[in-house]
């Protein structure tokens, strides 16, 4: 991660979702095929629906965890005003979700040793499905922290602190026990991104806020009123896969 300021990180964000496939921005898809094929995937048991503004409780991540989470996302998508922060967009539920999908149950790839050393150009080639990297990761990183910073955890570092160590596990500087962290940053960066942008629908994106601050109309079915009409601008709002979102 950059040293970037909070402007320079929001048109990061607008130039990445440029290159993002579509699955991504319909689904859940991407580089790291979160939600392909779910029906694949064990199947979490299903959540009650909460009521408005009820706390999401997650279901993979434990206390301890998602304290990391909820404090890496605001690092990584900070909320301004152009536009919702990760936090306000959802996107440590929408990680939370990914934990009990297919993507974080490796349901979709080959997991099958042996399991060598290759170039970063390979992808993800190790024996860890996601969901234990992120668990072995924050344990790691955490414990880095309480070390280098008065037994305080990554959750209760200074937002300078914070970036520092994920900029460290981005480049590699630091090393944790038990698991890469270059693997673990870029699981929590695609996945963070992921969230941001995806389709409502998986928890992450809410109110398709991040839609709307790009301009990006969502999961419609047609634009036949529009054809005719070249130059004019877009304005009705973004639709989800499960609906209208405002």
């Amino acid at each position: 991660m950059k040293d970037l300021s909070y402007s320079d990180r929001r048109g990061f964000l607008r130039r990445s979702i440029a290159i993002v496939p579509a699955a991504t921005a319909f689904g859940a898809g991407g580089v790291t095929g979160a939600a392909l094929a779910q029906a694949t995937a064990p199947a979490p048991a299903a959540a009650p629906a909460a009521s408005p503004g009820a706390a999401y409780s997650p279901v993979y991540f434990n206390a301890d965890e998602w304290k990391f989470v909820q404090a890496a996302v605001a690092r990584l998508i900070p909320s301004d005003d152009t536009g919702p922060g990760g936090i306000e967009a959802g996107v440590p539920e929408f990680i939370d979700r990914q934990m009990e999908g297919a993507f974080g149950h490796a349901a979709t790839w080959y997991m099958q040793g042996p399991f060598v050393e290759v170039s970063p150009l390979f992808g993800y080639q190790k024996k860890m499905p996601p969901r234990e990297v992120y668990r072995a990761g924050i344990a790691a990183t955490d414990a880095h922290c309480r070390k280098q910073y008065a037994d305080r955890p990554f959750a209760q570092l200074s937002a300078a602190q914070q970036d520092e160590v994920l900029k460290g596990l981005e480049g590699g500087s630091i090393t944790l026990d038990g698991v890469g962290a270059t693997d673990f940053f870029g699981f929590l960066l695609q996945n963070t991104k992921e969230g941001y942008f995806s389709d409502p629908i998986h928890g992450g994106n809410k109110n398709a806020a991040a839609w709307k601050m790009i301009g990006f109309p969502g999961a419609r079915a047609d634009y036949a009123d529009w054809v005719d009409r070249p130059g004019v601008k877009y304005n009705l709002p973004p639709v989800s896969i499960a609906g209208p979102q405002g």
